[in-house]
């Protein structure tokens, strides 16, 4: 992909910092084979750079590719055509520096929270002291230190999915891929997690990839919102939001944030494909 290319299609990038992105993606796409034996191509192609410490929401129509898309940079599925790079490496695989949260928080439930955010260390046996005194930490990030000894049964949904974000956390990730984590929360705890979610980002400095339904989330959340077209998903648009770094709530009532979620709608609702 020439330079001239990847400047039109991921301006803000280009221009807002010089220095290489923490992911490019070049060309992607990723095809799968049906019952009958022909292709379809699901996604692509995607061509994108993704800045280091960024959070970059994507919406996009049902079945355009966006949890594909995600479980590409997770190295989780084989792409069909192009490249993504995060931090020059090529990915083919699953990567330790990549951590997932997903719309369900998957905890054990035989394991306290401590235990279930201490998961990914147990499984490569690395020292118990310091995983748990590093476990306690992340929970006290998302809040939830106090709960360290809960089971997830004694745990809201909202707390399970915050021991979820924590465990995700754990080996240190430089980058977050979250799959429409809140999907499955009732719409004022959908909130608190958005705030809380914003807070984290900033105080931990990861960069985040959110994947959504929901067009105020995406806003609220993201300083770029990628909006991705009908299958084959492609990038119909890439939006710089710029309604600065602190957020509330009140936010979301406020004109500027109406112009956003409107620019975002008009790609969707001729269809109703999108909330």
């Amino acid at each position: 992909m020439n330079a001239t290319l990847r400047a039109v299609l991921a301006p803000a990038a280009m221009s807002a910092d010089a220095s290489p992105p923490l992911i490019a993606i070049d060309g992607l796409e990723k095809s799968y084979r049906s019952h009958d034996g022909s292709r379809v191509r699901a996604l692509g192609p995607v061509t994108l750079d993704i800045r280091q410490g960024e959070f970059l929401t994507i919406v996009g129509p049902s079945g355009c590719g966006k949890s594909t898309l995600l479980k590409l940079l997770a190295g989780l599925i084989h792409r069909s055509a192009g490249t993504i790079r995060i931090g020059g490496r090529e990915i083919v695989g699953p990567q330790q520096d990549i951590g997932v949260v997903f719309q369900a928080p998957v905890l054990l439930p035989w394991r306290t929270a401590v235990d279930n955010v201490m998961l990914p260390a147990d499984v490569q046996r690395q020292d118990k002291a310091k995983s748990r005194a590093r476990a306690l930490d992340l929970l006290a990030l998302v809040g939830l230190r106090d709960f360290a000894g809960k089971y997830p049964t004694e745990l809201s949904g909202g707390m399970q999915q915050r021991v979820a974000i924590a465990r995700a956390l754990m080996h240190e990730p430089s980058t977050l891929l979250m799959d429409e984590p809140f999907g499955a929360l009732d719409a004022m705890t959908r909130e608190s997690m958005n705030v809380e979610i914003r807070r984290l980002w900033a105080e931990a400095g990861k960069t985040i990839v959110f994947v959504t339904h929901s067009i105020p989330e995406a806003v609220f959340l993201g300083t770029r919102v990628l909006v991705l077209s009908n299958r084959p998903g492609q990038i119909a648009e890439l939006i710089d939001v710029d309604l600065g770094p602190d957020r509330s709530l009140d936010l979301v009532a406020s004109d500027a944030f109406g112009v956003f979620t409107k620019r975002i709608r008009r790609h969707f609702q001729a269809r109703g494909a999108i909330e």
